[in-house]
C-alpha cells in the first residue's frame, strides 16, 4: 500500500502530507482521532480462549457441526472470552455470537459455511433496505458491543451451490429478484457498537459478504474479501454493505467480488425516510485499499436515503466497472452529499457513474415522484485508464450540484463531459487524453 501512496504523491507533485490525508470531513467538520487509531486486536487480551477442538468439535470438513460450535460460543458468553477456530476446516450453519464473545480464526483455520440452506433458519432480519424475515448469515452478532473478529484464517461461505441455483432461477425467470433464491450472507453485525474486524479472509459468500446494520464505530482493517466473477459468477456478493451506520473506518483491505465492493445503504421506497428501521450513513473513511474486479468500488445505493461525509483515498483500482457509482433511485427520496474520492490510480470502465436505478421501481401509490440529490462531490488527484470518463445521465427527478474535479489525468475512449448536467461544476487541472478540460 505504501507504493500506492508514493505514486499519488508523485502524480500530484505539490501535495503535502497534510493536504493528502486531511484532518476534516468534506463538510468541514474535524475528523475524530478515533479514525487514526489503527491498533490491532490481540487475542491474548480478549479473555479465556475457547478452542473448538477442546470442546468436542471435530476437525472434519465433511460434517456440519452447528450445534457443537454454538455450544462453545454459549460457554464463552458466560464469563466472556474468544472462540478460537484452530488449524483445520470446521463446517457450520448459522452461528450467533453473544455479548462478551469474540471470534479468532487461526492462520490455517477455516470456518466453512454449510451449503444446505436448512442450516440457516429463517428469522427477523434485514436485507436490501427492508426489515423482513430472512436467512441469517454464517456468523451473526446481534447487539454485541465490542465484538471482534481477528486472526489470519478464513471464513468461507462455500457458495457455489447457491450461485448455481440463482443463475438457474434467473435463466427460468430473467426478472427474478435477489431474494427469490435462498442464500445466506457470510457476516451480519446488527445494532452493535465498537466493532473491529481485522486480518481475516472472507470468501465465497452465498449472498452479501459482510453486512453492518445500525452500527457505530466500526473498524475493518487489512481484511481480504473475495468471490469469483468467473467461471461461475457469485451474484450479489458485495464485499462490505454499510446499512445506516456512523463512524466507519475501512483500511488496508483488498476487495474483489462479483458485485459492489463497498455499498452504502439505508432503506428504499417512496416513504423510506419516515421508516424508523431505516437510516443514513455518515462519517466513513476508506483508505489504503485495493480493488480487483467489482461492479463499483464505492457505490451509494441502490437502497439508500442519506449519505454524508464519505472519504475514499489512497486507492488502487485494478478492474472495477465504476470507481464512484451514485445510484439515483426514482422511487426513493435520496440525498448523497459531501463525498470525496482522492488519490486514486489504476483502471476502470467508468470513473464516475450517475444514472437512475430503476430495477424493481415501485412508488407504492405515492402520487409524486421523490427527488434524489447528489451534491458536494469531489474527485481529486486521480490517474486512471478508463473507457468512459463522465458516465452521467439524469432525469427531471435527479438534482446534481457542486461537483469539483481537480488534478485528474485520465485516458478514456469516451472523454466528453456534459457540464450542464451539474449546477456548480468546477474543473481544475483536469486532463483527459492529454488535453485539459475547461
Amino acid at each position: 500500500m505504501n507504493k500506492i501512496l508514493a505514486l499519488f504523491l508523485l502524480l500530484s507533485g505539490s501535495i503535502n502530507k497534510a493536504d493528502a490525508q486531511g484532518n476534516k470531513f468534506p463538510d468541514g467538520t474535524v475528523i475524530p482521532k478515533w479514525f487514526s487509531d489503527y491498533k490491532k486486536i490481540r487475542v491474548e487480551k480478549l479473555g479465556k480462549q475457547f478452542v473448538l477442538t477442546d470442546y468436542g468439535v471435530k476437525n472434519d470438513s465433511t460434517i456440519v457441526q452447528t450445534a457443537a460450535i454454538q455450544s462453545v460460543i454459549d460457554k464463552a458468553a458466560v464469563s466472556g472470552g474468544v472462540v478460537v477456530v484452530p488449524k483445520g476446516v470446521f463446517m457450520s450453519g448459522a452461528l450467533f455470537f453473544k455479548p462478551k464473545t469474540h471470534l479468532f480464526v487461526s492462520d490455517e483455520g477455516k470456518l466453512k459455511g454449510s451449503d444446505d440452506i436448512n442450516d440457516y433458519p429463517i428469522m427477523p432480519s434485514r436485507m436490501e433496505g427492508q426489515n423482513l424475515d430472512y436467512f441469517p448469515a454464517l456468523v451473526n452478532a446481534y447487539g454485541v458491543n465490542g465484538f471482534t473478529i481477528s486472526g489470519n484464517g478464513s471464513i468461507d461461505g462455500n457458495g457455489l451451490k447457491y450461485w448455481e441455483a440463482f443463475w438457474q432461477r434467473r435463466k427460468e425467470n430473467p426478472n427474478c429478484t435477489n431474494l427469490e433464491v435462498s442464500r445466506p450472507r457470510l457476516l451480519l453485525v446488527w445494532n452493535s457498537n465498537d466493532v473491529q474486524v481485522q486480518d481475516v479472509k472472507l470468501k465465497n459468500s452465498g449472498f452479501w459478504s459482510s453486512h453492518y446494520y445500525k452500527c457505530n464505530n466500526v473498524k475493518i482493517l487489512n481484511v481480504s474479501i473475495t468471490s469469483p466473477h468467473q467461471p461461475v459468477k457469485a451474484p450479489s456478493t458485495d464485499a462490505i454493505d454499510l446499512d445506516a451506520c456512523t463512524n466507519v473506518l475501512i483500511r488496508g483491505c483488498y476487495m474483489a467480488v462479483n458485485d459492489d465492493a463497498i455499498a452504502l445503504k439505508g432503506g428504499k421506497g417512496p416513504f423510506a425516510d419516515t421508516d424508523p428501521d431505516n437510516g443514513g450513513n455518515a462519517n466513513i473513511i476508506i483508505e489504503d485499499c485495493e480493488f480487483g474486479f467489482c461492479h463499483g468500488a464505492l457505490t451509494c445505493g441502490s437502497e439508500a436515503i442519506q449519505i454524508r461525509n464519505v472519504i475514499m483515498r489512497n486507492i488502487r483500482v485494478d478492474d472495477a466497472q465504476r470507481v464512484l457509482w451514485l445510484k439515483m433511485r426514482p422511487d426513493t427520496p435520496q440525498k448523497y452529499e459531501y463525498i470525496s474520492v482522492e488519490n486514486i490510480s489504476g483502471k476502470a470502465r467508468s470513473l464516475i457513474y450517475v444514472k437512475p436505478w430503476t430495477q424493481f421501481f415501485d412508488l407504492k401509490g405515492r402520487k409524486d415522484v421523490p427527488l434524489s440529490y447528489s451534491e458536494h462531490i469531489t474527485l481529486k488527484n486521480i490517474k486512471l485508464d478508463c473507457e468512459i470518463f463522465f458516465d452521467v445521465a439524469t432525469t427531471e427527478y435527479d438534482v446534481l450540484s457542486d461537483f469539483h474535479f481537480e488534478n485528474l489525468n485520465v485516458t478514456a475512449k469516451k472523454a466528453d463531459v456534459n457540464k450542464g448536467i451539474v449546477k456548480g461544476f468546477t474543473l481544475k487541472n483536469v486532463v483527459v487524453n492529454g488535453e485539459e478540460v475547461k
